[in-house]
């Protein structure tokens, strides 16, 4: 294996063999923050999957508080270690205090690399929205529109999230089906790429915006969703990154990528985002 800096899946990226450092490319006043969907949980996703990518396989680690372990395991595939298990555990992440996270290889001498790169955000836009996050997080904050319960969100978030579909013959499917469509259970879950082509797209205004999305639309200048067909097939609608420039057109590439999408009743719902290639 081989070390180097890149771009990932939207974050500053650098890696060698025993360890993977992970940052948001964003600084507000000296200090590197989070984009406008990312936090810890998105950044230690994208770390395990570019170690994931360039193998060898990981199997076990151990998260520190401030990553969603439920998330991560889904996302990723990998366990995350428990009192029983830290002891054989060979990889440890941890988080900065600031929008940073590392996987480190234990017992061994490792000096992180610094990250030049910076993208300056304003102060007043920052702070805006991340009190806008925090009272979209507070428990009493139900959506006034297609309301999805926690279990409910759950039961599909691995699918949506890996981009698992379903292999019925010759037709792939995704998300994955209880029946075939004559009535019968099957499984047939195959791994789709994350990537797809731009088939139609939409941007909602400010006022036009889903209540999920109420308190942050304005602060973006609303949101931007994408009709993609992916390249194994099926179609899928994702909403774009809002980190980023979305002035998508019809027949741009698109890679997915994990982000925060809203928060209802105190839980952060988690989900596949696009990024123009």
């Amino acid at each position: 294996m081989t070390g180097g800096a890149d771009v990932w899946k939207g974050y500053l990226l650098a890696w060698e063999d025993d360890f993977t450092l992970v940052q948001s490319p964003f600084t507000c006043e000296g200090i590197r923050v989070f984009g406008a969907d990312s936090d810890h949980t998105t950044l230690a996703i994208a770390a395990m999957q570019h170690r994931l990518s360039i193998g060898p396989a990981i199997d076990l680690i151990s998260l520190p508080d401030g990553v969603n372990e439920q998330i991560f395991n889904m996302a990723t595939g990998v366990l995350v270690a428990n009192d029983e298990s830290y002891d054989g555990c060979e990889w440890d992440l941890m988080v900065g205090d600031d929008a940073t996270v590392a996987m480190l290889k234990r017992n061994t001498d490792i000096e992180l690399p610094l990250i030049d790169t910076h993208v300056e955000v304003d102060a007043e836009f920052h702070s805006a929205l991340c009190n806008a996050w925090e009272k979209e997080m507070k428990e009493i904050h139900v959506s006034q529109g297609a309301y999805v319960s926690s279990a409910q969100y759950t039961e599909g978030a691995v699918a949506r999230m890996t981009l698992s579909g379903q292999q019925f013959g010759d037709l792939v499917v995704w998300p994955p089906r209880q029946l075939n469509d004559e009535g019968q259970r099957e499984d047939g879950r195959i791994s789709l790429a994350l990537r797809g082509v731009v088939s139609s797209w939409t941007k909602l205004s400010a006022a036009g915006a889903p209540s999920e999305f109420s308190l942050r639309a304005p602060l973006l200048g609303g949101i931007t969703t994408v009709l993609l067909d992916l390249d194994d097939g099926p179609k899928g609608v994702f909403l774009m990154v809002d980190d980023e420039e979305n002035d998508v057109s019809i027949g741009d590439s698109i890679d997915l990528v994990v982000r925060r999408i809203y928060a209802q009743e105190g839980m952060i719902r988690y989900g596949l985002r696009g990024r123009t290639v």
